[in-house]
């Protein structure tokens, strides 16, 4: 991963994956999300006998993080979204919407390294 911070405009590569590197490219490059990713291992995959959610949570994880590392990336899908509550015509709202789906899966496609 690179030693980028968000101020100096270079986007941090994605981690390995797994759920270590992925913890520790969020606590580095997207402390915001630490807080909700702990929370939710340790509810749903920290005490568990099965590990059958952990692929879920890997995914869901590694496109938050996918997004959160690029804030300009990350500002366009939330004002996508801010902008989809506030139309009032539903077909504008609901294109909104999808375009910024588009992106947070586009930006949950990066592989490592990347």
């Amino acid at each position: 991963m690179t030693t980028a911070t968000h101020g100096s405009g270079a986007v941090p590569s994605m981690p390995d994956r797994t759920p270590k590197a992925l913890r520790a490219a969020i606590a580095q490059h997207a402390p915001q999300l630490l807080v909700d990713f702990d929370r939710h291992w340790r509810r749903d995959i920290a005490d568990a006998y099965d590990l059958a959610p952990v692929p879920a949570f890997m995914a869901r994880w590694w496109g938050e993080f996918a997004l959160a590392r690029d804030p300009q990336l990350e500002a366009k899908v939330h004002g996508l979204e801010d902008e989809a509550s506030r139309e009032p015509d539903y077909a504008r709202a609901k294109s909104l919407i999808e375009e910024a789906g588009r992106i947070r899966r586009t930006a949950a496609k990066a592989e490592p390294g990347h």
